[in-house]
């Protein structure tokens, strides 16, 4: 498959994820995309490997053209103390890369208080992994079995990234239950989420957050 067959065969996917005023976007990383970081981007990764610094060129050069479609032109995506990408006023944002492929979501603050989004290759999570994300109170039912410890793990990622900005707390994966089945998951706190996925041509989770803590 060419890169912008795999590219426009996982967006029709990730199309479908979203509520109306989230921007998604896909970029399959390619050699030299390191230099689509901005000069003050590259100057906040000065010790990242080469392959981490491209794949981070490729997720900002995506949410930049989303933002740009937003009216947001020439934006500098910068990186917070806790290695988060830090978003313009008004926006909220998130950027993902497995080994191959880069993810973005950007919304508008007034539409979404944040969002997290993650992305995995569409294979069995490894045990080792598995036995660390997936707690006894995680509902993992109504998705391909081989792909669940996989999915629920993405998803973990998704809503630590949607929560950190709001709470400022960091997440173990015992701090967040999932249920796969009802597209919902929570943090400690009572932060609440709706979760939205796709299992092909790549896994992808979209993870919203409510305004509110839930009461608990």
């Amino acid at each position: 498959m060419s890169d912008s067959a795999a590219e426009t065969a996982l967006l029709a996917q990730m199309e479908r994820l979203a509520p109306p005023a989230v921007r998604l976007g896909c970029r399959l990383i390619r050699a030299g995309d390191e230099a689509l970081l901005l000069p003050e981007e590259a100057a906040a990764l000065p010790a990242r490997r080469l392959l981490a610094r491209r794949a981070s060129g490729a997720a900002r050069a995506l949410a930049r053209s989303l933002l740009a479609a937003e009216g947001m032109t020439s934006v500098v995506i910068g990186r917070g103390p806790a290695g988060d990408p830090l978003w313009p006023t008004g926006f909220t944002g998130s950027l993902a890369h497995d080994d191959e492929m880069a993810v973005a979501a950007v919304a508008r603050k007034a539409d979404i208080a944040s969002l997290g989004i993650d992305v995995e290759p569409a294979e069995p999570l490894p045990d080792e992994i598995a036995a660390l994300a997936v707690m006894p109170d995680d509902v993992l039912e109504g998705v391909d079995p081989r792909l669940a410890a996989r999915l629920l793990f993405s998803a973990k990622e998704a809503v630590y990234k949607a929560a950190y900005p709001l709470d400022g707390e960091i997440l173990g994966y015992e701090h967040i239950g999932v249920d796969l089945a009802r597209g919902e998951a929570m943090t400690a706190r009572g932060r609440r989420m709706r979760l939205s996925f796709c299992l092909l041509p790549r896994i992808v989770v979209l993870a919203v957050a409510e305004d509110q803590p839930a009461s608990r």
